[in-house]
């Protein structure tokens, strides 16, 4: 045997010959077809166009599951708001105050007398062994959808929570 001995590893990768070979055909070592590459090419390309849309479903989804933590505590403190009151009006008013605070709380800046129902089971609202009932109902914008498609297709999504309260029997009754 004449010459260094090689693996076959170092043999394929850095024979002469192979290089050589090439040089001759004048494709420089490159593939026939032009190919070389456009496998990843496609991947990103079909990454990109699946990926965008998951991460705007990620998002939209988030953004209703905040709304939908915000208005069901929303209601639970509305209500809770009303029954524990020394009046009625006090009561709204304490009852939109909480739907503020808890929608607030997660990012949601809007009215919340757009958004509060308050209904009661005897009049005055506000007495012994009565229920008070609160719905909130707020709708959750899609992001980056401009409004002027409001007519065409939704752009909102509604979201939607109501809690019943009862008000204590042994008081009196209060405006």
């Amino acid at each position: 045997m004449t010459g260094p001995v090689r693996s076959a590893g170092a043999r394929r990768a850095g024979d002469p010959r192979r290089h050589e070979a090439a040089r001759r055909r004048g494709d420089g070592g490159v593939d026939p077809d032009g190919e070389r590459g456009a496998a990843m090419v496609e991947f990103l390309g079909v990454g990109v166009l699946l990926l965008v849309p998951l991460v705007y479903l990620v998002v939209v989804l988030a953004q209703v599951h905040a709304a939908a933590f915000a208005v069901e505590g929303a209601a639970r403190e509305a209500a809770r708001a009303v029954v524990t009151a020394e009046s009625s009006a006090q009561g709204v008013a304490r009852a939109q105050a909480a739907t503020a605070l808890a929608l607030g709380d997660q990012g949601f800046d809007v009215d919340p007398a757009d958004l509060l129902t308050v209904e009661c089971s005897y009049q005055p609202c506000l007495t012994p062994g009565a229920t008070v009932g609160v719905r909130v109902r707020y709708d959750v914008p899609l992001p980056l959808v401009p409004a002027a498609l409001q007519g065409w297709v939704p752009v909102a999504v509604p979201v939607e929570a109501a809690h019943v309260a009862d008000v204590e029997d042994h008081v009196e009754a209060r405006p």
